[in-house]
């Protein structure tokens, strides 16, 4: 199984990133998941996503001043609510907490999307929401207090200065450590490349995990050697990103060294997806052994691919 737990579908352009385009929309992502997407020469599709709103659009609503806490909430997370209710099979929702939106806002907001709307996770995006995570405190503890209770993991956007440097979370995420943490785009985005930061809390600490997404291919091939095979998770960050590259990043894995490792199959699968299925409680499935199976999988035909070896 395929879940990439990284995707931002749309009605509206990206408030903050400004994308060229039509807005990203759940039916555009769906096409984009369909694929196929040839891994080891097989086609294959994104078989889940995790969606939340692209992190600019869940500022405008509390900064223009017109809405209370709650309805600011329920604004930005409005068409990731309906794309998940008209997609339940494809989308699992994710819980963006703004805590400038009123913390008990936040708080009540994560439990009633968990309770009643079923979403699985939730984000925090310190740096977009303009907060410093290792100092406010009281901000961030009631958030996670609620996701202990819940049992969700949480989301943690990295790879910014000055908010969203991967270690400034790492007080909080030693209080709770019932909670899974992962660390988004692998300490990777705009403002730096902290990469060796997500790896090594993910060593130390057995409740940190990194989204491959954004990751340097030379260091994934120099994490996966190490790292516990559970504490890799797919994601793309798509759009802007086209997750074709980001599945080639784990695919070459299975390649031979320097560029690969020799990766097992199996273990490329629980990267993909089957790892974080196992997270929210869903049935991992094995990855298909043949072409004939992945493209009864894919439910189409599909046109065979040379696999191309590195050497």
């Amino acid at each position: 199984m395929i879940i990439d737990i990284g995707c931002y579908p749309t009605d509206q352009v990206d408030l903050a990133w400004w994308h060229d385009g039509e807005p990203y929309s759940g039916e555009r992502l769906l096409e984009t998941m369909d694929g196929p997407y040839y891994v080891n020469g097989k086609p294959r599709r994104i078989d889940k996503a995790v969606i939340q709103p692209p992190q600019g659009n869940t500022i405008y609503t509390w900064t223009d001043g017109e809405k209370s806490g709650r309805e600011s909430i329920d604004a930005y997370m409005a068409y990731t609510l309906e794309m998940t209710r008209k997609y339940p099979d494809r989308f699992i929702g994710c819980f963006v907490y703004n805590p400038r939106c009123g913390v008990k806002n936040g708080v009540e907001a994560i439990e009633r999307y968990v309770k009643e709307h079923g979403f699985r996770m939730v984000q925090m995006q310190a740096n977009m929401h303009a907060y410093r995570p290792d100092r406010a405190l009281d901000w961030v503890r009631p958030a996670f207090e609620k996701c202990a209770e819940l049992g969700v993991p949480v989301k943690l956007h990295t790879g910014d200065g000055p908010y969203s440097i991967p270690t400034e979370w790492v007080p909080m995420i030693k209080e709770f450590p019932t909670v899974d943490f992962i660390m988004a785009h692998f300490g990777v985005q705009t403002g730096g490349v902290y990469c060796f930061e997500p790896f090594q809390w993910a060593m130390e600490l057995p409740n940190v995990y990194c989204e491959s997404g954004w990751c340097l291919q030379s260091r994934i091939v120099e994490f996966a050697k190490v790292l516990p095979k559970h504490k890799i998770l797919f994601g793309t960050d798509t759009p802007p990103n086209e997750p074709g590259m980001w599945i080639r990043l784990l695919e070459v894995l299975c390649t031979n060294p320097p560029q690969g490792l020799n990766l097992d199959e199996a273990t490329l699968e629980d990267y993909l997806g089957n790892n974080f299925a196992r997270m929210i409680g869903l049935e991992p499935t094995p990855h298909p052994k043949t072409f004939e199976e992945a493209e009864k999988q894919l439910g189409r035909k599909a046109e065979a691919q040379p696999v191309i070896p590195l050497y």
